[in-house]
């Protein structure tokens, strides 16, 4: 189904230039509140809801995964959360401001990377920090983009372009960039899905190990029950579309900092996979026609 979502490249500098656009703010507010959601889209066939009332909240510096199947709305979720949709009906606020249009306090990485091929990696993530603090000292933007590009190990490729870079490399500049902006939340649409295992599980690492340190709030599209198992805090469980809703919600305990080999020898382990699964291939089988 089409709609009228901005091009990648579009949306990421939307994300860049516009400021939130607010409305009153609750005293006592939840960081992230997904409030009676729905989403409808007019076809020639009558109306489609792909979402049907969801409710959420997320706490400041969480780490939360959403996962389902195709066509369950995970991706139109997260674009509201971005700014790049907006609800029919109910309203997604953060810190009690309504989310209205992108916003730099809230930065995506996308699967397919969105970086601009005839810049270099430093000259990506350049380009970010100045349009959203053209106000600071040349050196200290620098210095920004350079912290970061080391924070995602890459100090060494900074002066190559795109074409120069693996699918890894090019989604830790995806990353870099995002996180040098020092966002409010970091929305992940499966950044990983089109890389090899050994390359996603570093990544994975990677990704784990930055939240660890800095504790800023993630939420995340992915199709891979044990990636969710290895991030979250949360598992928020879509049911099939039209018309999803979050079907189950399912807390994930395993202290900080987290180890793949000691997560995967313990029960609780295979207790929440089977828990994921069966819900997953169990309750909501994705039934082909």
């Amino acid at each position: 189904m089409q709609s009228s979502q901005p091009s990648i490249s579009q949306a990421f500098m939307q994300t860049l230039t516009n400021p939130q656009i607010t409305s009153s703010v609750s005293a006592q507010a939840a960081f992230l509140e997904i409030d009676h959601v729905s989403k409808i889209y007019p076809t020639p066939r009558g109306d489609y809801t792909v979402l049907d009332g969801v409710n959420l909240t997320v706490q400041e510096g969480e780490f939360v995964c959403v996962i389902g199947h195709s066509g369950c709305g995970k991706s139109t979720l997260l674009n509201m959360v971005s700014g790049f949709a907006q609800p029919t009906s109910g309203e997604v606020r953060l810190n009690g401001k309504v989310i209205t249009r992108p916003g730099p306090e809230r930065m995506v990485v996308f699967q397919n990377y969105s970086l601009l091929p005839w810049k270099t990696a430093f000259e990506n993530i350049y380009l970010a920090v100045n349009s959203v603090y053209p106000e600071k000292r040349k050196q200290e933007k620098i210095d920004i983009v350079r912290h970061h590009l080391a924070m995602v190990g890459l100090e060494d490729a900074a002066n190559k372009k795109p074409g120069q870079l693996s699918g890894g490399m090019k989604q830790r500049v995806s990353i870099a960039r995002a996180l040098s902006i020092y966002p409010e939340i970091l929305i992940l649409d499966e950044p990983f899905g089109a890389l090899d295992a050994i390359t996603r599980e570093e990544l994975q690492d990677e990704l784990v190990k930055i939240w660890e340190e800095h504790r800023i709030t993630i939420m995340m599209i992915t199709h891979d029950i044990d990636e969710a198992l290895f991030l979250a805090d949360r598992i928020v469980m879509m049911t099939n579309g039209p018309a999803a809703k979050i079907g189950e919600i399912m807390d994930v305990h395993f202290p900080h900092p987290r180890k793949r080999s000691q997560m995967m020898e313990d029960p609780e382990y295979y207790t929440l996979r089977n828990q994921a699964l069966n819900f997953l291939f169990g309750r909501y089988a994705h039934h082909e026609d």
